[in-house]
């Protein structure tokens, strides 16, 4: 189950119905003037080829009559969870994929696909004022395949047969776990099409890849996974970065940006019941050269003097002498349950 357009969906049919059918943009503060990328964009917005990730500078160039709004997470994250509490419903077989998107096993449910799926799409109609989009099929990765084939509001039913005609025509980026560089991977090797990378033998893609990326692909493209939903899974971290709207040099400001880090950081892992063992910094510099210090603490911290010392050990590794800044992270990783 995939919200269409989620971000851009919420702002306008439950805040701003007057904006309905024009390009809306999402993303940043929601000025296109500043830095920041595109989080969403409606699909009228899409027409002009914005899509989520790219420059908003660059969404204004595409389309400057759009309207360009700032993102509100509090408010997405409010009514993912009234959507979700829909789903669970249904069926606590629920694996929650995103704040936009989550995967569910009705294998053992008594009516059928549609009416499962009809039954979902009204009442999170209903609860939200939101559509969403359906994919039904016998496991994970082909269910994700179909549930973006008809959108907005679509239903689409994949069985095994459908493979041949339905799946191997679409573009290999559609297959879950492929990005950008192995697509530009694949076309360097005229392999455009899901079906064309299905007809590659084993042997090629574990060359062309390693052995394990090698063995998921020759399998996804074939349409199987074994893999189960996932009700429940742990966090591996909590981060939090920001963006400087002009890129900067002066120590004093980085280290005010750093120290909020940590902060926001410290009351994610409270919120979320977790401790972190290992604390790292990231630093983007003007020419996009990335860098990353980390330092493993003797026992799992979640206190925002604990990560901010650490944090600080490793910004002190970092070469800023000389250097602008365009970004700066930190994570803490190696999450265990708090359970005092």
């Amino acid at each position: 189950m995939d919200m269409d357009a989620f971000f851009a969906s919420v702002e306008v049919q439950k805040r701003n119905p007057a904006l309905n059918g024009k390009p809306v943009v999402i993303g940043g503060s929601g000025d296109p003037t500043r830095r920041g990328v595109v989080s969403t964009a409606s699909y009228e917005a899409r027409k002009y080829g914005i899509h989520s990730a790219m420059p908003l500078r660059t969404a204004f160039k595409l389309c400057p009559d759009a309207i360009f709004l700032p993102v509100d997470y509090e408010e997405y994250v409010r009514v993912s969870r009234t959507f979700k509490a829909v789903l669970r419903e249904v069926t606590p077989l629920l694996e929650d994929v995103g704040i936009d998107e989550a995967l569910l096993d009705i294998s053992d449910l008594q009516a059928t696909s549609e009416e499962i799926s009809y039954e979902i799409k009204m009442k999170i109609r209903q609860a939200t004022g939101l559509s969403c989009s359906i994919g039904i099929a016998p496991n994970k990765l082909l269910a994700k395949i179909a549930s973006d084939m008809q959108k907005p509001d679509g239903l689409t039913i994949i069985t095994p047969a459908d493979i041949e005609t339905r799946i191997w025509p679409l573009s290999v980026r559609k297959l879950w776990g492929v990005g950008p560089k192995t697509e530009a991977h694949l076309k360097a090797v005229n392999i455009n099409t899901i079906g064309e990378l299905a007809s590659l033998p084993l042997e090629r893609l574990i060359e062309e890849f390693n052995n394990s990326y090698g063995n998921y692909l020759y399998s996804a493209s074939r349409g199987f996974d074994e893999s189960q939903v996932v009700t429940h899974c742990e966090p591996k971290s909590s981060s939090r970065e920001t963006t400087f709207q002009s890129d900067i040099y002066n120590w004093q400001e980085i280290a005010k940006n750093l120290a909020d880090l940590c902060r926001e950081v410290s009351k994610d892992l409270k919120r979320s019941g977790h401790r972190g063992k290992t604390i790292t910094v990231k630093v983007r510099y003007s020419d996009f050269k990335t860098v990353t210090r980390a330092k493993t603490l003797d026992r799992a911290a979640d206190s925002v003097e604990e990560i901010r010392k650490a944090a600080f050990e490793c910004l002190g590794r970092v070469e800023l002498k000389n250097k602008k800044v365009r970004l700066i992270g930190v994570r803490a990783g190696n999450l265990e349950k708090d359970f005092a």
